[in-house]
């Protein structure tokens, strides 16, 4: 299994070591990252064959963004284990937004997954140090102990690509996802990992097929904000029938990848939305198996 965290409620703060907490959860968000990115194939996104449906960025600049942000996700579970508020773990997130920008030159590699990867870095370290959520999975830690300032939070900041889809087609994004305890990531991301991993697949091929399942049924505002509702049509449906044909399970389920990559391509369609909730989804397998284990 890859790096995970994961303790009894109260045992943290005995150990001594909530430094080494931190930079475990660090590791494993950045390993989600890293194992996203180099996933092949994934309709539309950088991966390292090529840069997808992105002129503005390739394989390198991911990396370089991820480099940037080490420490990033150890602060904010630090933040999170000390029972800061929203707005203080949103400073947080906004100075690692910071550092990925003067890394990549000003191109947005992984601000939705700052967002929710630091979340759930957090309330993984709150739950450790509150007995009281130990019965909890992070996503609920997250809606109890900063719900409502996420969705406050969308209030202030009226000019992200987020808001504008919001008010256009009423589509939720990344707040609204997050601050509901990350639905999507739990009841459909989440159990199809699970299945495929636990069907023998590796982890490349269990990553793609639950972003295969993210795509089909995520509302991905990075889609709309493309394309709008057609476009999402077309990412939803092409989803839909390949997962319909037996997704990943079935031979040549590349090949079938490798065409629909060319026509998200060619429609200039990026399913990032969906990207970001697959790291999630590794984040919280690691996170809630480990979890599991120690209670």
């Amino acid at each position: 299994m890859e790096t995970a965290i994961s303790h009894p409620a109260g045992n943290v703060e005995d150990s001594g070591n909530l430094d080494e907490e931190y930079s475990r959860l660090d590791r494993l968000c950045l390993e989600a990252l890293r194992h996203e990115v180099m996933a092949w194939p994934k309709p539309g996104l950088v991966s390292p064959v090529d840069s997808g449906s992105h002129n503005d960025m390739h394989l390198g600049t991911f990396f370089a963004s991820m480099d940037a942000l080490q420490g990033s996700f150890a602060e904010l579970a630090r933040a999170g284990e000390t029972g800061s508020s929203f707005p203080v773990l949103q400073a947080i997130g906004m100075e690692a937004e910071r550092k990925m920008l003067c890394a990549t030159g000003g191109i947005n590699t992984h601000r939705g997954a700052i967002f929710n990867l630091g979340l759930l870095a957090a309330a993984a370290a709150r739950r450790m140090a509150d007995e009281t959520l130990a019965g909890l999975e992070c996503g609920a830690v997250v809606t109890k102990a900063w719900g409502a300032g996420i969705l406050a939070g969308r209030k202030e900041s009226p000019a992200s690509h987020g808001n504008h889809v919001f008010r256009r087609f009423a589509a939720g994004g990344a707040r609204v996802e997050a601050a509901a305890g990350f639905p999507t990531v739990y009841s459909i991301g989440l159990p199809v990992l699970r299945r495929l991993l636990q069907a023998g697949h590796d982890r490349e091929t269990a990553l793609i097929g639950t972003l295969m399942t993210l795509m089909e049924y995520l509302p991905d505002t990075n889609v709309l904000w493309r394309d709008g509702e057609s476009g999402l049509d077309f990412v939803r449906g092409s989803a839909a029938d390949f997962n319909r044909s037996g997704g990943v399970d079935t031979p040549g389920w590349r090949a079938r990848l490798l065409v629909l990559h060319r026509a998200l391509i060619a429609r200039n369609l990026s399913p990032g939305g969906s990207a970001d909730l697959v790291a999630a989804t590794w984040v919280v397998h690691q996170l809630e198996t480990l979890h599991s284990l120690c209670n």
